[in-house]
């Protein structure tokens, strides 16, 4: 049981449980007690009553005298109650009143004689009843300190007027003892009562400072994720686990903070470094055609004017090829601002393959198109042909004559569409391979580096990416893009 909520309600159903209990033996104890004095002395009163009247119905002559013999009610009522301790009895007559009374375990310093006076009233209504009945009756009288207990039983009589009775109290009383069970059980009942509030108190307390805690976490996440500083609640576990969070916090946003600032510095880094390459790719670059020029110029000065023309084509073509860096540098620095349409697919494909095929048959090298797609996607034509021509470009330059260059496109999943171009040539050296797509990375004498680093800017800005795979034997680079239909 791992929730707080159900360890407490379960704690509560426990003292409820032992409260019950004990609710249960204070009545068995009761029951046990003054229940069974109770009982005990009406079954003693009672059983008394019937003996006198047995006793009195086998002595009694036929038939039955209309006036009783007082002497032999005396007698009977002393064998009968000697063997009933703590019961006193006598004969009523509705004519004569009482007639014989008899207490012989009387715990006295005499022989008692006389009916009591208090319930004389009691003992005459339960006997008038039991003679007019000629039916036993018995009555309990419950007071704060006793129970007094009277039993009236008929006697033969002509007039049916004559019955015997038996009295007897209860030790301790059977109403304090009631009490004593009512207060008991009220005193349960109220510490069950004051328990559940307490505990509910206290399990609403805590839910609430954890709820308070929880929207104060859900807060600053919805502000931007930053670890936010929690009050303290005044409950001391709570306020323990406060303390422990927040200092956490402290030493969280230091590292963070310490971390932010290694990240910038290794971004500075990087960029230096990556300026570096550029720079002196750059250089390089534009100095072979510069020296280039220089070299045919001052031939051409020092020739003749016939030989002049020659020396400016190569002229000319080395100012077309600084102006295709420099038009590349342009492209790679700016960013790539798309605007998609929807393209039929399979016709763009083969305008791929019939741009790049004059340079293919040039090189000998045969280019095929694959492709397992549906009829149209939505992409830039523009940026993306830029992409797969230099693609393809590069693989009619690495594949050897009599190669193949396939170009392919598939969906792997529902959502991306996968653009691969695959060629048999030598492969790219490993050595080469941790920086592929970076500017001027190249290893070919003539070539710039531009193309692949191109490439995978527009496959970027399309939400995609382009990967180099090794092939045995080949290389195979695929652009995989969102794969769109509207």
């Amino acid at each position: 049981m791992k929730s707080l909520r159900g360890q407490l309600l379960f704690f509560w159903v426990l003292l409820f449980g032992m409260c019950a209990a004990l609710a249960v033996v204070m009545l068995t104890l009761y029951r046990s007690s003054a229940g069974a004095q109770v009982a005990a002395g009406r079954t003693a009163t009672e059983q008394s009553c019937r003996a006198i009247a047995a006793r009195y119905a086998r002595s009694a002559t036929a038939p039955a005298p209309a006036q009783p013999q007082v002497d032999l009610l005396q007698v009977l009522l002393q064998l009968v109650l000697v063997e009933a301790p703590h019961v006193e009895g006598g004969v009523w007559q509705a004519s004569g009143g009482q007639l014989a009374y008899a207490y012989p375990t009387y715990e006295g310093s005499g022989v008692k004689r006389d009916v009591p006076a208090a319930e004389q009233p009691l003992i005459a209504e339960m006997a008038q009843l039991a003679a007019r009945t000629q039916q036993p009756q018995t009555d309990v009288v419950r007071g704060s300190r006793e129970a007094l207990i009277v039993a009236a039983c008929p006697l033969a009589a002509p007039g049916n007027d004559l019955a015997a009775w038996t009295m007897t109290r209860t030790n301790g009383g059977a109403l304090a003892a009631q009490d004593s069970l009512r207060t008991g059980l009220g005193v349960l009942l109220l510490l069950v009562l004051a328990s559940g509030l307490w505990l509910g108190f206290i399990l609403l307390r805590g839910l609430r400072h954890v709820q308070r805690l929880e929207n104060r976490l859900a807060q600053a996440d919805a502000d931007g994720g930053a670890m936010p500083e929690l009050p303290r609640t005044g409950v001391r576990e709570l306020d323990r686990i406060v303390d422990g969070f927040n200092h956490y916090r402290q030493r969280f946003e230091e590292a963070r903070a310490h971390l932010r600032a290694a990240a910038q510095q290794r971004s500075r880094d990087q960029r230096l470094a990556a300026l570096g390459r550029m720079t002196g790719g750059i250089a390089h670059e534009i100095r072979n055609p510069i020296a280039t020029m220089r070299l045919k110029a001052e031939n051409a000065l020092a020739a003749t004017p016939e030989k002049q023309g020659e020396a400016l084509r190569v002229i000319v073509g080395q100012i077309d090829r600084l102006d295709g860096l420099v038009q590349s540098l342009l492209a790679l620095v700016q960013p790539v601002t798309l605007a998609p349409v929807k393209v039929e697919l399979h016709r763009w494909l083969d305008e791929r393959v019939a741009a790049v095929a004059p340079k293919a048959d040039a090189a000998g090298v045969q280019v095929t198109l694959q492709h397992d797609t549906p009829a149209s996607a939505v992409f830039d034509p523009v940026h993306l042909a830029r992409a797969v021509d230099n693609l393809l470009d590069n693989a009619v330059r690495h594949a050897p004559r009599g190669g193949h260059v396939v170009l392919s496109a598939l969906q792997p999943d529902a959502r991306t569409l996968a653009i691969r171009v695959d060629d048999d040539g030598p492969g790219v050296p490993e050595s080469l391979q941790a920086s592929l797509f970076e500017p001027f990375a190249t290893g070919r004498a003539d070539g710039t580096g531009l193309g692949l680093a191109l490439a995978r800017e527009v496959a970027l800005a399309h939400g995609g990416d382009l990967h180099h795979v090794p092939l045995t034997p080949g290389t195979r680079f695929e652009l995989e893009l969102p794969w769109r239909t509207s």
